[in-house]
């Protein structure tokens, strides 16, 4: 079984190639022959209409579960599906074995609606270190990867958010209404000020690949589930932005963190976007 940071880092060294190849085997086969072709029975809500699932998640799921597993003798999966069906899988995330955590169609409102902003999500970390991260958006041929301390990258090109550029408004996609408590909704309305332009946001992954490109300036998220955050974190943290959660903390993927949070391009952003939520500016 591998244990430690060292012998993952190898295994990433030999098989990162292969961990992309199994992202995009399962897009292929199990999520876009679905894509604008989804049957009314395909379609299920589990807590309510803005919380989908559909066949392309579950079996893009099962196929990454397996695939990654086998890759990497020891290591568990935690995908969103599973977690649903046994809330007490997400526990793994805080064990002392790898993780690979999946999210098989983040974005599934958008891909039931036939718009492509939607991606598939997988990430490897170690006791809550995030190591690695694939960020797939398969209706656009996208592939974002990051390898912690070696960069981020979109299909080969490496990606630096920067600061965003003087005396214009910040962008700011934030939560879903259904998504917050009265306290976050509250927390969120700060971001409502002179020189912040705030905006809904659609998938998680992808406004995160957003913010490593340096096409958003900010998130405010007021949700923690690890499979929507822990690829686009990693991804960000590598191409040079930053993440605080209300309380000024980094955002952890082990739970328990003062929501909401920001990720944003640069530290000075996330700053100011904390400074907003906390009524601290």
């Amino acid at each position: 079984m591998i244990e430690d940071k060292e012998t993952i880092d190898e295994f990433l060294a030999r098989h990162s190639a292969d961990v992309e190849e199994a992202v995009r085997k399962a897009a292929a086969a199990e999520i876009m022959p679905r894509f604008r072709q989804l049957a009314a029975h395909e379609v299920d809500e589990k807590s309510g209409p803005h919380d989908l699932v559909t066949d392309a998640d579950r079996l893009a799921e099962q196929y990454l579960t397996e695939t990654l597993g086998a890759l990497l003798p020891g290591s568990v999966v935690v995908g969103e599906e599973a977690v649903h069906a046994d809330p007490a899988t997400y526990e793994a995330i805080q064990g002392d074995a790898p993780v690979w955590i999946v999210d098989p169609v983040d974005g599934t409102r958008q891909f039931v609606h036939g718009d492509s902003g939607f991606c598939t999500l997988v990430a490897l970390a170690l006791r809550g270190v995030l190591l690695a991260s694939w960020t797939y958006a398969p209706a656009r041929d996208q592939l974002a990867t990051a390898v912690r301390r070696q960069g981020a990258f979109l299909d080969g090109e490496r990606l630096h958010a920067g600061p965003p550029a003087p005396g214009r408004d910040l962008q700011v996609a934030t939560s879903h209404p259904d998504y917050t408590t009265d306290e976050q909704k509250r927390a969120l309305l700060g971001l409502w000020t002179d020189g912040i332009a705030p905006r809904a946001c659609g998938s998680a992954g992808l406004e995160y690949l957003a913010i490593a490109r340096g096409e958003l300036d900010a998130t405010a998220f007021s949700w923690e589930a690890a499979w929507d955050h822990a690829a686009g974190l990693l991804l960000v943290e590598e191409a040079g932005g930053a993440h605080l959660t209300v309380a000024g903390e980094p955002f952890r993927i082990t739970g328990g963190n003062a929501l909401p949070f920001t990720v944003a391009r640069d530290e000075a952003t996330a700053h100011r976007v904390r400074g907003l939520l906390s009524g601290t500016a």
